[in-house]
């Protein structure tokens, strides 16, 4: 019975610690999000440095501010979400060490109880007037086993109680590790919010001062919002073309195919007067000749090719590299108000970059068109049924029809250090690109 209560508290400590281990391979996900989190902030960081020497606020740097507070904030988040697993750990921890001191002290108990019993029964006498009572021999052999049993129980419960010792003093000893886990992260939680509390000024300057100059800003953005109507214009216009052209490809293949089937089914003049023994044949003895069949039109960028290439673009949702090496979203798809009465709705991403950098395609496919857009270039690319459109270029190294590859150069960003990439389908249909780049 010892014995089983004994085999019974492993089991248990076995399987909390099984439990244990769901939460520690938690916190080391945590623990390299957590690495991954920081080295985001240093490349903002890097970038911030950046713009500082310029000495000018943009919103390029009002955007490396507010990435910065928010890759902070999940940093902290994540510390807390440490602390609640060294919580918990602690809480089983504690859980356990109670249920193995109760157990314990039940084992000294019955083990001293045991021990008296023993020492009161200790004669040579009383074991042998024990066997001696039996009455057969079989029935001393028993005793005799019973005897040898009952001994080897409490040796056995002795061990119990060392092993359950050894147990409750590891515990112990654990939960003393959690503890300095636990004040470590609370020490990391405060320098983070000291530090985000410092970040949080420097962006308010920066709103600050952008906001003192906010009819400059305002005219930019007007500027921006119209150089954005020009580009949108242009972009419908080129998938316009691009539809209209997909659709002449697919009357031409189906008038080519008809025209095929045709001439395929249609029967030699011999072969409709005579049958197979060379008589004449009409009236009803004449065979149906079956009409052409007509093959329905194709549907938008529907080739094999079109289809592989836009099932392969959308696989790397998330994982496209970026168009320019090295850079910071300034501004962000869709509608956003940067500083109170500054509102703009993008069309795609506004990536700042050095005047001169190389912008690269994101992905294989086909030059749809190479445009003006005021005074500065653009190139879009096709991938299947999906465009990409790479704005505000100095130069550009490609041309219309021509096939590239993912990271070929398309040009170079102009004097405005603002690459427009905009992401679309044959629909004109609008996407996020950021949630398309590799993070």
């Amino acid at each position: 019975m010892r014995k089983t209560v004994f085999l019974f508290i492993v089991i248990l400590y076995s399987v909390n610690t099984c439990l244990a281990q769901t939460p520690a391979q938690s916190r080391s996900d945590l623990e390299k999000e957590r690495a991954s989190i920081q080295k985001e902030i240093e490349d903002v960081k890097r970038s911030l440095d950046i713009t500082h020497k310029n000495r000018k606020q943009t919103l390029g740097q009002l955007a490396l501010l507010q990435k910065r507070l928010r890759l902070r904030q999940a940093a902290i988040n994540n510390i807390n979400q440490q602390l609640n697993f060294i919580q918990q750990d602690m809480n089983n921890s504690w859980q356990e060490i109670i249920k193995l001191k109760k157990e314990l002290d039940t084992l000294r108990k019955q083990y001293a109880e045991s021990v008296v019993y023993a020492y009161e029964n200790r004669t040579n006498y009383d074991y042998l007037n024990f066997i001696f009572a039996a009455n057969n021999f079989n029935d001393a052999l028993k005793r005799v086993e019973y005897l040898k049993s009952y001994r080897a129980y409490r040796e056995q419960r002795a061990e119990n109680i060392l092993k359950t010792q050894a147990l409750l003093q590891s515990k112990i000893d654990g939960l003393k590790i959690k503890r300095v886990e636990k004040d470590e992260a609370l020490v990391k939680q405060n320098k983070e919010r000291q530090v985000l509390e410092v970040e949080k000024r420097e962006k308010d300057q920066v709103v600050e001062q952008l906001q003192s100059h906010e009819k400059e800003l305002k005219k930019e953005m007007n500027a921006k919002q119209r150089q954005d109507q020009k580009l949108g214009n242009a972009i419908a216009a080129a998938i316009r073309r691009a539809r209209e052209e997909a659709i002449r490809e697919a009357r031409k293949k189906a008038a080519t195919g008809a025209a095929a089937n045709t001439a395929g089914t249609a029967p030699e003049k011999s072969d409709i007067a005579k049958n197979t023994s060379g008589t004449a044949i009409t009236g009803a003895n004449t065979p149906a000749v079956k009409p052409a069949v007509r093959t329905a039109p194709a549907t938008l960028f529907d080739t094999r090719a079109d289809v592989a290439l836009s099932g392969n673009f959308e696989k790397d949702k998330g994982h496209l590299p970026w168009p320019i090496a090295s850079g910071t979203i300034a501004m962000r798809f869709g509608p956003h108000e940067y500083i109170k009465g500054v509102v703009h709705n993008n069309q795609g991403i506004t990536i700042e970059s050095s005047p001169g950098t190389s912008v690269t395609a994101v992905f294989d496919g086909e030059v749809q068109g190479v445009f003006f857009v005021g005074d500065v270039s653009a190139v879009m690319i096709r991938h299947g049924k999906y465009f990409t459109t790479y704005s505000n270029l100095s130069s550009v190294a490609v041309s219309k029809g021509q096939s590239v590859k993912m990271g070929q150069v398309l040009g170079k960003l102009a004097d405005i250090g603002q690459l427009e990439f905009v992401l679309s389908d044959e629909k004109d249909r609008l996407f996020d690109p950021e949630k398309w780049l590799r993070r």
